[in-house]
């Protein structure tokens, strides 16, 4: 199946919905990206994807990008340089693993949402959201065809 395909349009709205949500709560900026398959160790590979989205250009360095490889079942939370600088090694662990218990049951729309909304209520802390604030990077879903190799 096409990663584009994989989610329905009502689920897409889902996910792309938790990201504006999560977006109110932190300066940070949270993108998905999904893709068939990923065949080497699929955090190279989400640090590969994150350097292509250009993600490490946000002003704080505080990107997070949660990237899905459908035919392996790989998935990954990766953040920015700025967020590993404040926050404890564990920081992803917990919404990582909510994150794979909605997988488990087949729900990866709710899955991902739930996730995305629980960074962006973890990064409150460090990255609070500033009246100011500019949406430095897209709330779309990137697919693999997105991305240029």
């Amino acid at each position: 199946m096409k990663p584009s395909k994989f989610f329905t349009e009502e689920q897409k709205k889902i996910i792309t919905d938790a990201i504006k949500e999560a977006e109110l709560n932190t300066s940070g900026e949270i993108r998905l990206h999904v893709e068939k398959s990923c065949k080497v160790d699929v955090l190279d590979r989400a640090a590969y994807i994150f350097k292509k989205l250009k993600m490490h250009k946000t002003e704080k360095r505080n990107g997070v990008l949660f990237y899905l490889a459908l035919n392996n079942r790989k998935f990954a939370i990766l953040g920015d340089a700025g967020i590993n600088a404040v926050t404890p090694d564990n920081f992803w662990d917990e919404i990582r693993d909510t994150t794979l218990s909605y997988f488990r049951e087949g729900k990866y729309a709710e899955g991902l949402a739930k996730g995305i909304r629980m960074a962006g209520e973890a990064l409150k802390e460090y990255f609070p959201y500033q009246k100011d604030d500019v949406n430095e990077l897209s709330n779309d879903i990137s697919f693999g065809k997105d991305i240029k190799e």
